[in-house]
């Protein structure tokens, strides 16, 4: 392959390959030779010319993978049709029906060979989701009435380490059972609390993205 004229495609090589070593080997296993060997007659001048280390090229992957994220995110927040709840529960929706979560569950990364990828996508979810978009969606709720907390940042950041962490099939490596079992003791959880936002179609979609990632692991 010739070297690449373009920069800016030059990056998305560089993070398309990464992203895939990282998931398929683990970042801490993945060297930036493996990342040079798999771009093609790309050369390590290449790398060092966007990123400094291997850390700077994790964290534009995490960006990358969270961008869309967030975007759907702000989106939701910025509704004028609808209350706190209802963006709350579209939230959780929207989130699990991206086609990228395919893509991330069929990889079937392993985070316990992957805790610097694992905490830095926690990281970014505590740092940028909650404060900018599903605290904001919580303290419209609690305004509207639709939502009962006095403490909308903490609130926010227990549903999102619920969702996405004690939740996850690929961190715990739950089976169909114990995911539909975490599943039925969120929606009971959220029922507590006065919020009906975890309904079947939610529920079969979490069942689903567990079995793409039982079958690829």
């Amino acid at each position: 392959m010739a070297r690449n004229k373009y920069p800016e495609e030059t990056v998305q090589l560089i993070l398309d390959v990464s992203y895939r070593l990282f998931m398929e080997k683990g970042y801490e296993y993945t060297s930036i030779q493996d990342i040079i060997d798999n771009l093609g007659g790309l050369s390590k001048g290449a790398i060092y010319h966007h990123f400094k280390s291997k850390e700077e090229i994790l964290i534009a992957v995490i960006d990358r993978m969270t961008s869309e994220s967030n975007r759907l995110l702000a989106k939701i927040r910025e509704q004028s049709d609808l209350n706190g709840r209802e963006k709350l529960k579209m939230s959780f929706r929207k989130s699990l029906d991206r086609p990228v979560q395919d893509e991330i569950f069929a990889a079937a990364p392993n985070f316990r060979n992957n805790p610097k990828l694992f905490w830095s996508l926690l990281h970014d979810t505590i740092k940028e989701a909650v404060p900018n978009y599903i605290q904001p969606i919580i303290e419209q709720g609690v305004r509207d009435g639709t939502i009962q907390t006095d403490y909308p940042k903490q609130f926010a950041e227990l549903i999102i380490l619920v969702a996405n962490v004690w939740m996850n099939p690929m961190i715990f490596e739950d089976t169909m059972e114990e995911s539909f079992g975490k599943a039925m003791v969120f929606q009971q959880m959220m029922k507590g609390l006065g919020l009906e936002i975890i309904d079947e179609k939610i529920i079969d979609r979490l069942l689903e993205l567990t079995a793409i990632y039982q079958k690829k692991k």
